[in-house]
């Protein structure tokens, strides 16, 4: 597993999607997707509120990030296969309990709870994966787990995704993950600590976001991609 120490989440995606594109190798997804895959990547940030939260190399900016964090703690009108709203603030999906009635979990009442009778618990977590319903659909939840850890008066948070689009998303799913760390820290009355975003298969669709890729490296001034990535954004010079 590769470990990025950043100052500031704009900075850990800049140096991942760096990492993916210079290190990572080809891969042709079960949906027929190119990407670019690499090892586990675990990145840590110790003040994750503190500016920039957003990369200037990103497609998505300031307004649209704080759309995506409120769609996530508050939710959303629109319709999707599953939402990351529902799983942490309405876990269930239909399942029904042993009286066959319907089962709903607010997972994030859970965890201020946890940490407000416990403080030095180690089980505040949420999850997203329901296998009754997950296990059928086509788009499936990437984020898996989110722990919250209560340490000298810290709120930090941990999260781990099974996939991780790492161009395009993650610095979405980090701004609005960090948007929900402030939250539970102001209901425990608490300072927002560390964040920690574990990637078990980060990837980058290079064919399909090579628009995307070309604010990162700068045209190769930057940083170097591997040849298929400069040959799918063809900005590069020979």
């Amino acid at each position: 597993m590769r470990v990025i120490k950043a100052p500031t989440l704009a900075s850990a995606h800049e140096q991942v999607v760096r990492m993916i594109l210079e290190k990572g190798w080809v891969l042709e997804t079960e949906d027929r997707e190119g990407t670019i895959e690499f090892e586990e990547v675990a990145m840590r940030v110790e003040r994750p509120d503190s500016p920039p939260m957003v990369s200037p190399c990103s497609r998505f900016q300031q307004r649209f990030m704080e759309k995506y964090a409120r769609d996530l703690i508050e939710g959303s009108e629109s319709v999707f296969e599953y939402d990351y709203h529902d799983r942490l603030f309405n876990w269930g999906g239909g399942l029904r309990n042993g009286h066959g009635e319907d089962i709903h979990v607010d997972q994030v009442a859970y965890i201020v709870h946890k940490l407000r009778s416990a403080p030095s618990s180690r089980r505040a977590i949420a999850i997203t994966w329901n296998p009754a319903v997950d296990e059928h659909l086509d788009d499936c939840p990437c984020l898996q787990l989110v722990q919250c850890v209560s340490r000298d008066r810290l709120l930090h948070m941990k999260v781990v995704f099974r996939s991780n689009d790492m161009l395009t998303a993650a610095g979405a799913n980090m701004y609005a993950l960090v948007s929900l760390q402030k939250e539970i820290a102001r209901s425990l009355g608490l300072d927002c600590g560390s964040y920690t975003h574990i990637s078990l298969v980060p990837h980058i669709y290079y064919r399909r976001d090579a628009d995307d890729i070309e604010p990162f490296c700068v045209r190769g001034e930057r940083f170097r991609p591997i040849p298929q990535v400069c040959r799918a954004c063809g900005k590069c010079p020979d």
